[in-house]
């Protein structure tokens, strides 16, 4: 598949022999899904095949502490909370009472089990599903193009899932809102994708202890950008020791020392970019290190009320000068999007779920479930280009159309039929893929982008009332 024309060919081939296929084996029923609900027919068809339920359960194999396997599997767990997190269930109690049947353990024993997962699991679930998926990816040809050649950028943010309801008998008595984990998260911009987490049951520690973990991932040729929360010496120095490299907002917290005047760069779109060396102390009998630190004027104050912004990196100029360095520095809300996305799109943080393991649980398997979305959208980039999906397709709609459909599919569609889809060839299956991918009509999936926020008007009306009748205010104005 390395072999570009020769997986054209191949490809090409194998669309034919596909659509010979579906006309003469597959079904009407499954061709009205890639007619008419081609979305969770493709979501299934990825998940079937880079996740197959052992190879689930190998990572939880290899990767858990205490916990074992008795009578309930790790990849049937992970498939129940699979479905509350694309919102196909409200809840992981109504998606086990829809087949408590086939669980074929009490709801005791599923929420024992749930509430057990260690976050290395969870994470361990998450790295697994992003090499898998990411293949997938990288074979459609649907990555979208690097932000700086020759490097492999990822972004690091951190997120606080939000307090829980106060089910465990501990938080009965506070009127406090129990937080139950956070996780630090890795995202991939070429392949839209998270491709690893760390994951911490205690809501109150500080993002900066878990950087160590961080480090222990850098690999050569990294570009890591982070905001300036991540700006800590030894970060810095362990991302370098490592043969990667990073750009990240300074941190007033850490002194450095100017080398040299700093020179003006150029404009770009967002304001006037200077550019100095300097240098860092380093920790213990570490020397100082040499960083570039541009400055970026901006032309509009950020929300915060600040003028300009300070941006450290160890890249060379001939890597990346000051002015694409600010840019790549920008990229980084690509991160925060990803969180709006999941909140948005998935049901990412369950708080019906109180205890920390099993939320982190829940938000690990709502990470996998939008990397499965960014193999929906890579076929799509594939056949219809990078910069209509990126720009006129809404991630809603789709994640939309895969909750209301996806549960059919298993109903509807024969296990024989799977069970012949589960046989295909790697060529034939991308070439499925791709040929579902055709057939869609984006018209359906149009994003609507909304205009400019009007500044909310002053509330000086009705004060001394708990309720105004929303009848009774139209009809006065008329």
């Amino acid at each position: 598949m390395t072999n570009e024309p020769r997986f054209q060919k191949m490809v090409w081939v194998s669309v034919q022999g596909i659509e010979v296929a579906m006309k003469s084996v597959f079904s009407e029923v499954f061709e009205y899904f890639r007619a008419k609900l081609p979305m969770p027919l493709m979501a299934k068809l990825v998940m079937d095949r880079a996740l197959p339920p052992e190879k689930v359960d190998t990572w939880f194999e290899e990767s858990r502490d205490r916990q074992y396997t008795r009578n309930l599997l790790f990849s049937t767990v992970f498939e129940l909370m699979n479905l509350v997190a694309v919102k196909v269930f409200p809840s992981t109690h109504a998606a086990y009472q829809a087949d408590k049947k086939a669980m074929a353990v009490s709801v005791t024993s599923l929420y024992n089990k749930i509430n057990a997962v260690d976050p290395i699991t969870s994470r361990a679930m998450v790295r697994g599903a992003a090499v898998e998926l990411g293949k997938t990816v990288m074979a459609l040809k649907g990555a979208r193009p690097g932000l700086l050649p020759g490097y492999r950028v990822k972004l690091l943010d951190g997120n606080c899932i939000e307090a829980t309801e106060h089910r465990l008998t501990v938080l009965r008595r506070t009127p406090a809102g129990p937080l139950p984990g956070k996780s630090l998260v890795v995202y991939d911009p070429s392949l839209t994708m998270v491709i690893d987490v760390f994951p911490c049951e205690d809501g109150h520690t500080q993002e900066r202890a878990l950087l160590g973990d961080v480090l222990l991932t850098v690999e050569s040729r990294d570009v890591w950008i982070w905001d300036r929360n991540f700006c800590v010496r030894d970060f810095l120095a362990g991302i370098q020791k490592g043969g990667g490299y990073f750009i990240g907002r300074y941190h007033k917290g850490m002194a450095y020392t100017p080398v040299g005047k700093e020179r003006f760069v150029g404009r770009t779109e967002t304001g006037t970019v200077y550019e100095q060396y300097v240098t860092v102390t380093g920790t213990g009998d570490s020397p100082p290190s040499r960083y570039r630190l541009i400055r970026v004027s901006l032309k509009t104050i950020t929300r915060d009320g600040e003028k300009e912004i300070l941006i450290l990196t160890n890249l060379s100029k001939s890597a990346a000068n000051a002015k694409l360095v600010a840019e790549l520095y920008r990229r980084r809300w690509e991160i925060e999007t990803t969180f709006q996305k999941l909140e948005k799109y998935l049901h990412s943080e369950v708080n019906s779920l109180g205890y920390p393991k099993a939320a982190l649980f829940a938000f690990c398997t709502a990470l996998v479930a939008y990397n499965i979305l960014a193999v929906v959208a890579a076929a799509l980039r594939r056949v219809h280009g990078d910069e209509v999906i990126a720009t006129k397709v809404s991630g809603y709609y789709i994640a939309g159309e895969i909750s209301r459909g996806y549960p059919l599919l298993g109903i509807m569609v024969g296990s024989e039929e799977w069970l012949r889809l589960g046989n295909l060839s790697d060529a034939e299956y991308l070439a499925l893929l791709i040929k579902i991918a055709e057939t869609v009509v984006l018209e359906r999936y149009k994003k609507h982008s909304r205009g400019p926020r009007k500044p909310r008007p002053e509330r000086t009306e009705h004060l001394d009332k708990t309720h105004v009748s929303t009848a009774r205010l139209l009809r006065d104005r008329k």
